[in-house]
C-alpha cells in the first residue's frame, strides 16, 4: 500500500518490535528530512501494514522509540543513563537520525566529563596528589581537597583556583607561583610555607595560619584574612589592596613596600611589624596595635587611625 504524502496531517500507526505508537507524517518527516523514517513516509515507497488497524511494522526493539518520537516532536535529547544513551544511539543510527546522533554524543561527553570531575573532587588523597604531581597533572581547579595533609610537598605553580581547601595542611610546602584565586581555604595551615608570587585574589583565608610564611610579592587583593595569624610572615612587596585583615595577627611581619591601599586592619596586631615604604593610603587602622612598628617612608595619606 502506498502512503499519500499529500495528507501531511494523516495519523500514522507504527508497530516497532511489538510496541505500538501513534504519530503524524509531519512529526516523522519535518525535523530530520534525510532520515529513514522521512524517506519511508515520503510517499515514494510502499509500506507493509497489518490487516488489523493498519500499523506499519518495523523490526526493531521498541524500548527507546518513544524517545525518538519525542526528539522528532520537540528536538530535546532525553536525560538518560549512559547505558541507555548507547542503546538509543544504536536506534538513531539505524533510523539515520543524524542530528539526534550528534545530540546523544554531546550528552555522553558531558556526562563523562562530569564523572571525571566528581571522582577527582571526592576521592583524592595525599597519594593521589603526589601521583598527579609526578605525572605533571598539576591542576586542581574547583575540586574538594578539604582536610588533606599536603605538607612538605613541592606544589609550585599548581592551580588550585576555586577549590575547597578548608583545613588543608600546607605546612612547609613549596607553593611558589601557585594559584589560589577565589579558593575557600578557611582554617588551613600554611605555617612556614613558600608562597612567593602566589595569587590569592578573592580567597577566603579566615582563621588560616600563615605564620612564618614567605609571601613576598604575593597577591592577596580582596582576600579575607580575618583572624589570620601572619606572625613573622614575609610580606615584602605583597599586594593587599582592599584585603580584610580585621583582628589579624601580623606581629613581627615584614610588610616593607607592601601595597595595603584600602585594606581593613581594624584591631589587627602590628607590633614590631616592618611597614617601611608600605602603601597605606585609605587603610583602616582603627584600634590596630602599632607598638614598635616601623613606619619610615610609609604612605599614610588618608589613613584611618
Amino acid at each position: 500500500m502506498s502512503f499519500n504524502s499529500n495528507s501531511t496531517s494523516s495519523i500514522v500507526r507504527l508497530n516497532i518490535g511489538g510496541k505500538k505508537f501513534c504519530t503524524t507524517v509531519d512529526t516523522l518527516t519535518n525535523r530530520e528530512p534525510y532520515s529513514m523514517l522521512a524517506a519511508m513516509f515520503s510517499g515514494r515507497h510502499t509500506l507493509c501494514r497489518d490487516s488489523d488497524k493498519g500499523y506499519v511494522f518495523v523490526d526493531r526493539d521498541g524500548k527507546h522509540f518513544r524517545h525518538i518520537l519525542n526528539w522528532l516532536r520537540d528536538g530535546v535529547v532525553p536525560n538518560l543513563k549512559d547505558s541507555e544513551y548507547s542503546e538509543l544511539l544504536r536506534e538513531a543510527e539505524y533510523f539515520q537520525l543524524l542530528d539526534l546522533m550528534d545530540g546523544i554524543k554531546a550528552a555522553l561527553n558531558k556526562s563523562n566529563k562530569r564523572k571525571e570531575e566528581e571522582e577527582m573532587g571526592t576521592e583524592m588523597t595525599r597519594i593521589d596528589i603526589i601521583k598527579c604531581i609526578q605525572s605533571k597533572r598539576v591542576r586542581f581547579r574547583g575540586i574538594n581537597l578539604s582536610g588533606l595533609d599536603l605538607s612538605k610537598l613541592d606544589l609550585s605553580a599548581v592551580d588550585f583556583s576555586y577549590a575547597c581547601l578548608r583545613n588543608v595542611f600546607f605546612s612547609r610546602a613549596n607553593l611558589q607561583c601557585a594559584k589560589f584565586k577565589d579558593v575557600d581555604a578557611e582554617a588551613s595551615i600554611f605555617h612556614n610555607a613558600t608562597l612567593r608570587e602566589c595569587e590569592f585574589t578573592g580567597a577566603n583565608l579566615r582563621g588560616a595560619l600563615l605564620a612564618g610564611a614567605d609571601l613576598q610579592s604575593a597577591t592577596l587583593q580582596d582576600a579575607c584574612l580575618v583572624d589570620c595569624s601572619l606572625c613573622g610572615a614575609d610580606l615584602r612587596s605583597a599586594h593587599l589592596q582592599t584585603a580584610d585583615l580585621t583582628n589579624a595577627n601580623l606581629e613581627g611581619a615584614n610588610l616593607e613596600g607592601a601595597n595595603l591601599k584600602g585594606a581593613k586592619l581594624t584591631s589587627a596586631n602590628l607590633r614590631g611589624a616592618n611597614l617601611q615604604r608600605a602603601y597605606l593610603r585609605h587603610v583602616n587602622l582603627r584600634d590596630a596595635d602599632l607598638e614598635g612598628a616601623k613606619l619610615d617612608g610609609a604612605n599614610l595619606g588618608d589613613t584611618i587611625r
